[in-house]
């Protein structure tokens, strides 16, 4: 089992900017690759950014460019910065963590197990 707590979320203007945490406790030997996902209101869970053990990375589709993943392995913690922030990156974010898996493609697809937060929101608005 793996454990993952998210923090860093809140209120942000447009085109600010902010920093979103994930430790993750438990059996962290096993894991294999680290991201997040988000979810709006009445829309469907999508990537944001994951990010391998090995440093294979892949985002979403609008977050390239503006948004940053990095892994500090040895503290197994994921960060998320967030840049030029817009209304519509309004969304609950969630940590998700991969682990067991033989093959994976960071975001996209594994054959282990998912682990995810509860979730951190982060609202972009004036």
């Amino acid at each position: 089992q793996v454990q993952l707590v998210e923090s860093g979320g809140g209120l942000v203007q447009p085109g600010g900017s902010l920093r979103l945490s994930c430790v993750a406790s438990g059996n962290t030997s096993k894991i294999n690759s680290m991201g997040w996902f988000r979810q709006a209101p009445g829309e469907e869970r999508e990537l944001v950014a994951h990010r391998t053990n090995g440093g294979n990375t892949n985002y979403g589709k609008s977050m390239k460019g503006r948004f940053t993943i990095s892994r500090d392995n040895a503290e197994n913690t994921v960060y998320l910065q967030m840049s030029s922030l817009r209304p519509e990156d309004t969304a609950v974010y969630y940590c998700n963590a991969v682990a067991g898996a033989r093959t994976v493609i960071p975001g996209v697809y594994h054959d282990g197990l998912d682990y995810w937060g509860s979730g951190t929101l982060v609202t972009v608005s004036s």
